[in-house]
């Protein structure tokens, strides 16, 4: 049986979802815990396009069997590794005749019950953005760089906070050194989709911690209607001294490539003006990763401290801190933010 489902019901329907949009359009953006099964490669799909353009919606469609038809029965083995029990989801760009020739082909081959979302992965991103523009009770934890904010957030949780980590979402630690390590970074697009996945997993009745961020994550943005929040939150700002958030970075960072610490250094030249870069690359080859963090510092806390003043003062709670122990941190945040 063929049916329809409003993008709002799918999360809670419990059933498998397939994309059957091309690879390309699936890695740009998708329903997170999805499974393609592309209708067409991402050349398959040039051609057909081209073909509507050129000539006609007919054409267009001939030339979409000849690519289709060979692959028919390799549909029903992939699509009964995801649903063995013959019940799914399906959408493509806006529930059209992709993922509704898709659905038909299931139905004549034995699938007990096929859902069509209705206006397909475009009625998902409408959803999304909406989601993300709703209020929500953010508290905002802020402090300079190296103080392990990061670890905070991880203890948070496990005393029972809500959190979202943006930068593991982003894939990148936000400053010219983030992407070390990294896994490539998502998609614009695919990080909004994923940042709603973790918040429709909490009660947004209730506070939910995020760290200080500006609005780009290495290559990705944190949308405006949830980063102007971000800013109207409360921030609560850690306040550790230079030296002890030194000896972090050292341990953070000194185990990582030199040649891309290097790199990473020089990036950001212009900020750091070049007799603190031609200092900073000295004491790197020469092993003094102190001094270079303590280099370094001098340009992230100014840039920092710049971001924190366009906030309100009256929505700003500073918290001094000895040291970088994230596990007493923690508690002493959390008996502060209540």
């Amino acid at each position: 049986m063929i049916s329809e489902i409003y993008i709002a019901d799918v999360f809670s329907s419990g059933l498998p979802v397939v994309d059957v949009r091309s690879p390309g359009e699936f890695e740009k953006g998708h329903i997170p815990g999805a499974f393609n099964i592309p209708l067409f490669s991402n050349d398959e799909r040039a051609h057909v396009g081209t073909v509507y353009k050129q000539e006609s919606k007919e054409a267009a469609i001939a030339v979409g069997y000849t690519y289709v038809n060979p692959k028919l029965e390799n549909f029903i083995t992939e699509s009964l590794k995801v649903a063995p029990f013959g019940k799914i989801i399906v959408h493509c760009w806006r529930g059209g005749m992709r993922s509704r020739s898709f659905a038909e082909h299931l139905n004549e081959n034995g699938f007990k019950e096929v859902k069509i979302i209705i206006g397909g992965y475009k009625s998902f991103r409408n959803f999304v953005l909406d989601e993300l523009g709703k209020p929500m009770p953010l508290k905002v934890l802020g402090g300079y760089t190296g103080s392990g904010k990061t670890y905070i957030l991880e203890e948070l949780k496990k005393m029972g906070e809500q959190v979202v980590d943006l930068e593991g979402l982003a894939h990148h630690k936000g400053s010219a050194f983030g992407a070390i390590g990294q896994k490539a970074q998502p998609s614009v697009e695919q990080f909004e989709n994923d940042l709603h996945n973790e918040l429709k997993k909490l009660n947004l009745n209730q506070p939910v911690w995020v760290e200080d961020e500006s609005h780009n994550i290495g290559r990705v943005k944190i949308p405006m209607q949830f980063f102007s929040q971000m800013r109207e939150a409360m921030l609560y700002f850690v306040d550790i001294s230079k030296e002890e958030r030194a000896k972090f970075l050292v341990e953070e960072y000194a185990v990582l490539d030199k040649q891309m610490l290097e790199k990473s250094i020089v990036q950001i030249k212009k900020r750091l003006g070049g007799l603190n870069t031609k200092r900073a690359v000295e004491d790197l080859k020469s092993g003094n990763f102190y001094e270079v963090a303590l280099i370094l510092l001098q340009y992230y806390d100014k840039a920092y401290l710049k971001g924190m003043n366009t906030r309100k003062s009256d929505r700003v709670i500073k918290i001094p801190l000895p040291d970088t122990n994230h596990f007493e941190n923690a508690k002493i945040i959390k008996k502060e933010s209540l």
